[in-house]
């Protein structure tokens, strides 16, 4: 069963790819933004919050990330494997992971699941698929 656990190796490729596409996605949003004139620096601001702070918890709740996606892992519920984590367990992970950077992968190689501390905090487990 360890082996349907990713490695760390796999988690860090999937952030780095979802980093890169929120750079790209930020890069767009900008570039979207000087077209149009006096656009207000509060619909700058909500649009680059609800970019970085709303595309990993919602694409984890509805399906997958980008980098999920790509390097075939899921965030799933840790007593069913089977069901996505719902929307709260999602926030709740998320602002943990961003705080503690790398340092959230600390707990991986301490249980069998592999489990980050993020996935500790919001009752998650990663798998491959």
């Amino acid at each position: 069963m360890k082996d349907n656990y990713p490695l760390l190796r796999e988690r860090v490729q999937s952030s780095i790819i979802d980093l890169v596409f929120i750079i790209i996605l930020m890069y767009l949003l900008t570039h979207l933004f000087s077209i149009f004139k006096n656009v207000p620096d509060e619909i700058r601001l909500s649009a680059f919050l609800l970019l970085f702070g709303g595309y990993e918890p919602i694409c984890t709740a509805f399906g997958a990330t980008l980098g999920h996606y790509l390097t075939r892992i899921r965030v799933r519920k840790l007593a069913d494997t089977s069901q996505r984590i719902n929307i709260l367990q999602s926030f709740i992970r998320y602002p943990i992971k961003v705080a503690l950077g790398m340092y959230a992968y600390l707990s991986i190689s301490r249980n069998s699941q592999r489990r980050a501390i993020h996935d500790l905090a919001a009752g998650s487990v990663m798998i491959r698929v």
